[in-house]
């Protein structure tokens, strides 16, 4: 909890943006003795309707579903090992979670379980990424949380603050906003150094930054403000601001309906698409390359498109949708790098749909994953 009168936060403008992950930890949800309560969720979700309503895009990182199992069953946790009694808890509560948040939303609410696996194999992150997105475009509201029945390392207090950023650079969202029940981060801890500073802005997460924190096990460590900074500079990596806030002061939620913010604003290192594009350059290939014709390599080079079906003429080697690998172009008798990317389809599936239209992948293969074997924004040219 925040001290009785903290040092204030500066109003201040929220970054612009079109798409956003809003991550709300179990403190804003959890009832007194186990269970959810509306209180804060509430004001939240009428944050969230306010900017759907203007076009944007949200996608909700929710946690609680302990919480809410603890309730339904409040003796299941004095059966059987801790892990599994929560991950009991958690498969019960989810249900509970889910129906909270639809209760506030006209639209329909959708759940999405993740692991840390499912973001870090690159084709259960293309998966999860097209399901998040095709979520978004139908206008629907997802709402993601950890798979907390089949997670075992990764069930801990504070995930959902990292699990968020992943998220957020999964949707390719603009800004991460984190609620909590701080207003933001101070110089040090408000509750026990009276002349602690609220800190507005973040340039860059520096070790001076993250001492601000506490160490591990102090209240505002792990669990606390130490996982919120570890997903800022995730975020930032990603070229994502974040924006940390308290979700129980309802004229901040009204002031950011309205374009500002009271709490902290971390920056990004350099753009979204800059630092995706880093990664592609740097991270390592697997053997294989797609084969492209001449005028997909004009297009590919000059023009900053896509690889469509019909200017590939084969896949060399073998390798599977999501890995990355090379494009190539025959000149004279020669093969020569185009650029890199990250594949939509497996080399099998290449070969069968190359030099067919965009729209025969699906009567080709029986499904689709998009129109283009390597989007532009997952490409750098050589």
């Amino acid at each position: 909890m925040n001290p009785p009168n903290p040092p204030v936060f500066t109003e201040q403008a929220l970054p612009p943006w079109k798409r956003a992950v809003l991550k709300v930890g179990s403190s804003l949800l959890a009832a007194p003795g186990g269970g959810l309560t509306p209180r804060h969720a509430l004001a939240l979700a009428q944050f969230v309707s306010a900017n759907v309503q203007a076009g944007r895009e949200v996608v909700i990182v929710s946690s609680g579903a302990v919480a809410a199992g603890r309730a339904i069953l409040p003796r299941a946790a004095e059966a059987g090992a801790a892990m599994a009694a929560r991950q009991a808890l958690a498969a019960l509560g989810q249900a509970q979670l889910i129906g909270l948040w639809q209760r506030f939303f006209e639209r329909p609410v959708a759940q999405v379980l993740l692991t840390h696996d499912d973001l870090r194999n690159r084709r259960r992150y293309l998966n999860a990424r097209g399901t998040l997105l095709e979520l978004l475009r139908l206008g629907a509201l997802p709402v993601v949380n950890e798979n907390d029945t089949v997670s075992v390392d990764e069930l801990k207090l504070g995930d959902n603050d990292n699990l968020a950023a992943f998220v957020a650079a999964l949707v390719d969202a603009e800004v991460l906003f984190i609620a909590s029940d701080v207003a933001g981060l101070y110089s040090a801890d408000p509750r026990s150094c009276p002349d602690a500073q609220p800190i507005n802005e973040v340039p860059a997460i520096t070790p001076e930054i993250l001492a601000m924190a506490g160490g591990n096990g102090s209240a505002l460590g792990t669990g606390g403000m130490r996982t919120k900074l570890d997903a800022a500079a995730k975020a930032a990596s990603a070229g994502i601001q974040t924006v940390l806030f308290s979700g129980t002061d309802g004229q901040t939620l009204r002031l950011m309906a309205q374009g500002s913010v009271c709490g902290t604003r971390f920056h990004a290192a350099g753009t979204r698409l800059a630092a995706r594009k880093h990664w592609l350059r740097h991270a390592p290939s697997v053997p294989g390359a797609v084969l492209v014709d001449a005028g997909a390599a004009e297009a590919l080079g000059q023009r900053g498109a896509s690889l469509l079906p019909g200017g590939v003429l084969d896949a060399l080697g073998d390798f599977a949708r999501g890995d990355i690998v090379e494009i190539q172009c025959r000149r004279d008798d020669a093969l020569q790098l185009i650029g890199r990317g990250l594949v939509q389809y497996s080399a099998s599936d290449i070969r069968r749909i190359a030099r067919r239209h965009s729209r025969e992948i699906d009567s080709i293969l029986g499904y689709n994953y998009g129109e283009s074997i390597v989007h532009r924004d997952d490409l750098v040219r050589q």
